[in-house]
This record gives C-alpha cells, sequence and structure tokens, in this order.
C-alpha cells in the first residue's frame, strides 16, 4: 500500500521541529482528515537556509512533510513557490489515492510561511500571487487553523 520511500519518512522523518525566530512561519490544515501542518522557514540571501515542521497527522501527511522540507531546503523563494504537491507525491514514489490529500498540506503551508516572510518584509514574489493564508486552498480541504 505504501512504497518504501513513504514508510522511511514517516518512520524517520527529517527537519521535525521549530525554528526559534524563524522568518516565516505557515500553518494549514485539513478537514477531510485532521491533520495540521505548521512550516518555519529561515531565509538567508533570498534561499530557504532551513526548514522545519511539525505535523500532526497520518503517516502520509507526516511523509508528505518530510520529503517537502528536502526538496525545498537551499532553494530559492522563487524556486521554493514552484514545488508542488505533485512533486512531493513523485518524490515519494506515490501515495495510495485517498491519501494524495494529504501531501497538498506541504504545498500550502510552504506558500503560507513564504507569505509570512514576505509581508513582514514588505516583499512580493510572483509565486504568491492570488494567495491569501486566509482562504480555502482545496476545494474546501484545506483551512487555516491555529495549534
Amino acid at each position: 500500500m505504501y512504497t518504501e520511500k513513504v514508510m522511511d519518512h514517516f518512520m524517520n522523518p527529517r527537519n521535525v521541529g521549530e525554528i526559534e525566530n524563524a522568518d516565516g512561519v505557515g500553518e494549514v490544515g485539513n478537514v477531510k482528515c485532521g491533520d495540521i501542518m505548521r512550516i518555519y522557514i529561515k531565509v538567508r540571501d533570498e534561499h530557504i537556509e532551513d526548514i522545519k515542521f511539525k505535523t500532526f497527522g497520518c503517516g502520509s501527511a507526516i511523509a508528505a512533510s518530510s520529503i517537502a522540507t528536502e526538496l525545498i531546503m537551499g532553494l530559492s523563494i522563487d524556486e521554493a513557490l514552484k514545488v508542488t504537491n505533485k512533486q512531493v507525491v513523485d518524490a515519494l514514489g506515490g501515495l495510495p489515492p485517498v491519501k494524495i490529500h494529504c501531501s497538498v498540506l506541504a504545498e500550502q503551508a510552504l506558500k503560507a510561511a513564504i507569505y509570512d516572510y514576505a509581508h513582514k518584509n514588505n516583499l512580493v514574489y510572483e509565486g504568491l500571487a492570488g494567495f491569501d493564508p486566509h482562504e480555502d486552498h482545496d476545494h474546501h480541504d484545506v483551512v487555516e487553523i491555529e495549534f
């Protein structure tokens, strides 16, 4: 049912935790399954210097969070904004169809963290055009949740 890579990232998640004094923090939740994800980023010279996550949810959500941080670490802000949930699923070697929605959290939490960073620093990124962290982003499946 799950690939070896999914199981590895679930059992041994990378980049778990918080970043003290993070430059940006993004948080989203998925009403469909109850998963909640928070991503912290540290930015230096317009690149993601460090990224950490905290995810409350199923194994697929944890694995997607873990691999997403590996994909994003070191990318420029503009490159990071182009990372999609499809890339996250592909990097995991796939997810069962009923778990695809879990990967959406990583893309949206990252965008929310970059939005937070941009807002704090009066910056504008083309990849955030039309993004509103207070709006529903996945056909009523993703909402902002505080925890």
